[in-house]
């Protein structure tokens, strides 16, 4: 657990501070401890993930691992979107919206 919230908490301030490829490399290391979701952890650093990778896109860095990372992060918010759509309906529809701008 505190590996995982280490890695939790640097994606976080790494998206908030602006290191995108720092974001990327915490919210990888903390996908793979979390699991496929069903924790609400899980789902906001793939939203996260998400929006940080609309940044890398727009940059034109990593453009194919973008993309998936893209598509990973809208089907974390549908799947959690079906659970609780009053938290994560919005994050889904943002990441959408944000991708076809």
């Amino acid at each position: 657990k505190p590996r995982e919230a280490f890695f939790h908490h640097s994606a976080i301030r790494c998206y908030w501070s602006g290191h995108t490829e720092r974001c990327r490399y915490f919210s990888q290391k903390s996908m793979n401890l979390t699991g496929q979701g069903g924790q609400p952890t899980a789902y906001i650093v793939k939203f996260l993930f998400g929006l940080n990778c609309l940044d890398l896109l727009r940059n034109n860095k990593q453009v194919n691992k973008s993309r998936e990372g893209i598509r990973v992060a809208i089907a974390a918010m549908e799947d959690a979107a079906t659970n609780s759509e009053w938290n994560f309906l919005n994050k889904l529809r943002l990441l959408e919206a944000e991708q076809l701008t």
